[in-house]
């Protein structure tokens, strides 16, 4: 509510963009219904008279990780031929639904297939690896991201459910990688009131403390989290929730972050 009234504590919806200087060329991660405030922001930090949109990488068939496609489309900017990278099932839903298979057809877009634990190297430097996760998959299957530069290496998982239904060991991914932005969607249980959170399995932020706390010092400092819905404190500045995670040695992501790979 407060948001309303008052617009410079507005947020956009969570995407990341990899920004390759040695190559000439920007990566964006989701394309949400944001993406033209978020294109103009990557175009500040990475010139399109520099640097071309080698692609963007899909998440799932969520309203806020592909829907910004549209701004590629006849309706908007009339794009041609923008790398769009998604995993069997999305590559079928927006081959075959309206109104995204215009996007496909006009050539607005051009879908590259992605497989499950096969990393794509766009360049010589930046690696890119899908691999599928839990969640409300109706559509499509959802898929978390480790991107791997020149130097160092994140992981990018905005969206899964609770960690214990995923095979993998998020410790393990921790500890293998030098930045692990991790699902914040909630802070804690009860902060949609009204509603039975049980069915919306996202870790809470007080959860994945909890299982991280067994991380050594130099690990947590690793974890990021990311994803914040509108209810969680942790937008908050000065909040005790902020200070909370600080505290235990953990970091959040704010808008504009930059991270050296």
């Amino acid at each position: 509510i407060r948001a309303w009234h008052n617009p410079e504590l507005r947020r956009k919806a969570t995407s990341i963009a990899v920004v390759d200087e040695s190559n000439k060329a920007k990566y964006l991660f989701d394309a949400t219904p944001d993406m033209r405030e978020q294109l103009y922001d990557l175009q500040r930090v990475a010139p399109d008279d520099n640097y071309v949109l080698g692609g963007v990488f899909l998440k799932h068939g969520h309203i806020g990780h592909y829907t910004g496609l549209m701004h590629f489309g006849r309706e908007a900017v009339g794009a041609s031929g923008v790398p769009v990278y998604a995993m069997p099932r999305m590559h079928e839903f927006l081959s075959n639904n309206g109104p995204w298979d215009q996007l496909v057809r006009l050539g607005n877009i051009e879908l590259r297939a992605l497989q499950d634990g096969e990393p794509n190297h766009v360049s010589p430097k930046v690696s890119v690896t899908s691999f599928t996760v839990p969640h409300r998959d109706e559509y499509t299957e959802t898929v978390g991201y480790r991107i791997d530069g020149p130097d160092k290496s994140a992981v990018f998982i905005p969206d899964i459910d609770k960690w214990e239904m995923w095979s993998t060991d998020i410790l393990e991914i921790v500890r293998s990688v030098d930045y692990a932005l991790v699902d914040a969607t909630f802070f804690r249980d009860g902060e949609l009131g009204g509603r039975d959170m049980s069915k919306i399995k996202h870790p809470f932020v007080s959860e994945s403390m909890a299982l991280f706390a067994s991380l050594k010092k130099e690990e947590r400092a690793r974890v990021i989290f990311i994803h914040m819905n509108h209810t969680n404190p942790l937008l908050i500045d000065g909040s005790p929730e902020q200070a909370e995670v600080e505290r235990l040695g953990f970091r959040y992501a704010r808008e504009g972050m930059r991270l050296d790979l």
